[in-house]
């Protein structure tokens, strides 16, 4: 998976910054001097599966639970999970990048087709967050659960306890206290999420979104990812979305609601979240320059789209039995 690179002195400032502006200003996709075809263009099927940035072992075990004729709540779970195991990925699940005080904390959410959900935020010392927040969704009558009650709650359904700041973390988050400097970085800083959906061989539609959000982040920062209607949403009738990047931005436009909304309208996939990104760079006095958001959707029949502010955000997608990247169509082409 791709993955944050945080500022770590004062002279890595510059360079980051560098290569922040190299990214934001690169050339359009182009294959042969022809504009790579957008995701609206293309046929829907089902099932499949698709998830935020490069994740092929997540989307690989979201399929593998499909094809086993299992379901896509099933599909998304285990999916989430593989990358909430993944120590070196540092930005979700164990190993995350802690907060300014040294804790990984984390945020989940869970929604299936019936559009019952659940959500932690703020859990720490428990690794699969998302299992969590299914738990919330399917043994609570309640929608989200948040800090000492979410571990407790993991704690008496058997949850292990487990440190989750790794060595590597560890060292990242001492090098950041020699300056304390906290500067977002397009497509580095903001590879904080896995968002997942899926559709099953029945066109059941269910969608996750996990994540230790944004590091060295303030004590108890919750971003758009546990927010249903923000960071993800899902109408079995019309088709779902998730979001990535900057969580504050997302929240501000209740983005993945609004793609679906959209949908129903009748936009496209693509369309959808086009509008979406178009509703955060075109707000008064945004500053849309020196951050991202992307958004990842699917359609009832299978239709996908994606699309985010600036370059090199990517959806990894599962289908027709073939598991791919698709770099994302952006809007910042100055």
């Amino acid at each position: 998976m791709e993955r944050r690179k945080f500022l770590k002195n004062a002279s890595l400032t510059g360079v980051g910054l560098a290569v922040g502006s190299t990214l934001v200003n690169c050339v359009e996709n182009t294959s042969e001097g022809k504009p790579i075809p957008t995701e609206s263009q293309e046929k829907g099927s089902i099932p499949l599966v698709i998830a935020t940035w490069h994740v092929m072992d997540a989307t690989a075990k979201a399929w593998e639970v499909l094809q086993a004729g299992g379901n896509s709540l099933d599909a998304v779970e285990q999916g989430c999970k593989v990358e909430e195991a993944n120590e070196a990925g540092q930005s979700v699940g164990k190993g995350g990048l802690p907060d300014r005080d040294g804790n990984v904390t984390l945020d989940a959410c869970i929604m299936d087709k019936h559009g019952n959900c659940g959500s932690v935020v703020y859990l720490q010392n428990v690794v699969h967050a998302v299992s969590v927040a299914r738990k919330v969704m399917e043994d609570t009558p309640h929608v989200m659960l948040a800090g000492k009650g979410a571990e407790q709650f993991a704690y008496e359904l058997g949850f292990p306890k487990e440190d989750l700041l790794t060595e590597a973390s560890k060292k990242a988050w001492e090098e950041w206290k020699i300056t304390s400097q906290y500067k977002p970085i397009i497509n580095i800083e903001n590879h904080d999420t896995i968002g997942m959906l899926a559709i099953d061989k029945n066109g059941d539609i269910s969608g996750a979104c996990t994540t230790s959000g944004l590091a060295f982040k303030m004590a108890g920062r919750v971003g758009d990812s546990p927010i249903i209607g923000s960071g993800l949403f899902v109408d079995n009738e019309i088709g779902a979305c998730v979001a990535t990047g900057l969580g504050e931005e997302v929240v501000k436009t209740v983005g993945s609601f609004l793609v679906v909304e959209l949908m129903r309208q009748g936009k496209t996939p693509q369309e959808a979240c086009e509008e979406a990104i178009s509703r955060i760079v075109n707000k008064p006095n945004s500053d849309y320059k020196n951050f991202q958001v992307g958004y990842i959707a699917v359609n009832k029949k299978g239709v996908t789209g994606s699309y985010s502010i600036h370059q090199w955000f990517s959806m990894t997608k599962y289908q027709d039995g073939k598991n791919e990247q698709i770099q994302s169509d952006y809007f910042n082409k100055v």
